[in-house]
């Protein structure tokens, strides 16, 4: 765990400040979670608070309390500028790099001048003024949790704080199922259920959402899902004219690469993606016991996260990109092979 400069920022964050909170290009449950519970907790603490994401997230996540007040830095992009230039500091949060909200954003934030926060818990992150990175917790919401924790202020968790945060824990976790879910992630569920998470409620938010064509979707996905037995591998391929077919939408193809991975005796799953938008292969990881896709896709495809979830692209064509990624396999027979012994 990396914990710098915790007992200045909050000094710093005793008086009332105009703070900028950031999600990460393409934002999740965890990002949205994160960044809004934030939001609504500096919010109580009498900060004037203002979240800005890259792009648009997925429709699914439009509910959360407060999102109808975040700006889209692509879409807002003036909006998004002034609250950027009047910030007094920037919380970053679930996300490592400043590369990771996307080329526009990025040249922005460089030129920033006053102080930087990061709440995040993927590997290797860079440098900043403030930092809170663990790499051991599950998702970022729960670090925000932690952070409420740590200002002993958990009694100002409300509905809206709690919900925010028990939808980022859920939805990075895999409704829990992962084994970066511990004890203590539990213990926090239990207790934002108490201060008001509705679990239920939360889960046919984001789950039982789907719409007719995102189903077709993930029906099309899953006829062009191929398995490689002997290395314990299987990939799923869509095309753009594929999701065009489909009135593909943003968070459409969310979740589908779990797919793969539920195969019985596979311990390592890809989706490729094809995005003419961004002229490019986007690439998700995933993988059981010990194999780390993050060091995979850091390796090959300009890419990373955690060790059972991380993402990467590629600039090669859909067929060419597949054709890269079943060529590497080899390398990591032992390792796939072996994934579960110690």
């Amino acid at each position: 765990m990396i914990l710098k400069g915790f007992k200045e920022l909050t000094h710093y964050l005793e008086q009332p400040r105009n703070i900028v909170i950031i999600g990460h290009k393409n934002p999740d449950g965890d990002s949205m979670g994160s960044t809004l519970g934030l939001k609504h907790y500096l919010d109580k603490k009498g900060h004037n608070c203002t979240v800005l994401v890259p792009n648009e997230y997925p429709n699914f996540l439009h509910w959360l309390p407060g999102s109808e007040t975040t700006y889209r830095f692509d879409w807002q992009n003036s909006q998004s500028q002034k609250a950027i230039t009047s910030s007094d500091i920037i919380f970053l949060l679930d996300f490592n790099a400043l590369h990771r909200v996307g080329d526009d954003m990025q040249k922005t934030l460089e030129k920033y001048q006053n102080d930087f926060v990061l709440i995040d818990h993927h590997q290797q992150p860079d440098d900043f003024s403030f930092m809170y990175s663990d790499v051991e917790i599950c998702s970022t919401s729960q670090m925000v949790y932690q952070f409420i924790e740590m200002n002993h202020d958990l009694e100002l968790i409300d509905v809206a704080i709690a919900t925010c945060l028990y939808t980022g824990i859920m939805t990075d976790t895999g409704s829990f199922r992962f084994r970066s879910t511990t004890s203590k992630t539990h213990r926090i569920i239990a207790d934002l259920i108490d201060k008001g998470a509705e679990n239920d409620r939360i889960h046919n938010n984001v789950y039982d959402a789907n719409t007719y064509n995102r189903l077709l979707l993930l029906g099309k996905a899953l006829t062009n899902l191929k398995v490689l037995e002997e290395y314990k591998t299987a990939f799923i391929t869509l095309t753009n004219n594929e999701k065009n077919s489909y009135d593909y939408q943003k968070g459409d193809s969310e979740g589908v690469v779990n797919y793969a991975l539920s195969l019985k005796g596979i311990v390592f799953a890809a989706i490729f993606i094809e995005d003419i938008e961004q002229n490019l292969i986007k690439i998700s990881f995933r993988s059981k016991g010990n194999f780390s896709v993050n060091q995979f896709a850091r390796n090959h495809f300009e890419g990373g996260g955690h060790d059972n979830a991380a993402g990467g692209k590629s600039t090669l064509s859909l067929q060419e990109t597949v054709t890269k990624f079943i060529s590497l396999l080899p390398k990591y027979a032992s390792e796939l092979k072996f994934s579960y012994e110690k």
